[in-house]
């Protein structure tokens, strides 16, 4: 659920900007470009929060890939131990299985104490 609501966030932004752009090709804004740049301390406060804005988005872009440079891409130890105790499992299973051929006589094959009938389901027993 926290994934949709990032994805509607992400979503009305780009299409926020998509409905600004639309609007500027359009010439619903019609603020001439003198006005911006002829006032000096509004163009010295939109360089500094733009400088500022593209710094921080690179700090947190360096985090990122160097973080994903350290790791080594290759499971944790948490999971290289999980993968073991998967392959014994598995492995014991296997012997389980061999066992249990072992024990239960094959279908159509004679039981072992000499009588006609087949194996008993687990939990009932026949009276002899």
């Amino acid at each position: 659920m926290r994934d949709r609501r990032l994805i509607a966030l992400w979503a009305a932004a780009i299409l926020a900007l998509f409905i600004v752009e639309i609007a500027e090709l359009t010439h619903v804004f019609r603020v001439p470009i003198l006005s911006a740049v002829g006032n000096l301390v509004s163009f010295i406060f939109a360089l500094v929060f733009t400088t500022i804005l593209a710094l921080v988005g690179a700090l947190f872009i360096g985090i990122y890939i160097s973080q994903r440079m350290q790791s080594g891409g290759g499971f944790t130890e948490f999971e290289e131990e999980m993968l073991r105790m998967r392959g014994e499992v598995q492995r014991m299973a296997k012997d389980l299985e061999e066992l249990k051929g072992g024990l239960l006589p094959e279908k159509g094959s004679a039981p072992v104490d000499g009588t006609t009938r087949g194996a008993d389901p687990p939990g009932t027993r026949r009276p002899p």
